[in-house]
């Protein structure tokens, strides 16, 4: 089984997507079109709130609020690789 690397640093880039930078060294770009859909991520939808998006302590995914996080699981195996725009 592949070993998730986790999360070292994360910004927004546009308005739903987030450039994900990996303790490997790994960056992804994470679409979130496909989570704003659920109603749980609606507040993603505020342009302000999701560019307040910040590593979760020790990595292991990211948050927004206490009630609105992705794991590095989710970011690492649907992401898709970056083209170096960090």
């Amino acid at each position: 089984m592949e070993k998730i690397p986790r999360v070292a640093n994360v910004r927004a880039v546009g308005e739903t997507e987030l450039l994900v930078r990996f303790q490997n060294g790994v960056e992804k770009v994470y679409d979130c079109c496909q989570v704003v859909a659920r109603p749980q991520f609606q507040l993603l939808r505020s342009p302000a709130f999701f560019r307040a998006v910040k590593v979760d302590p020790g990595g292991y995914g990211i948050s927004w609020s206490d009630d609105l996080d992705l794991s590095e699981y989710e970011l690492w195996t649907n992401g898709r690789l970056s083209t170096g725009r960090w």
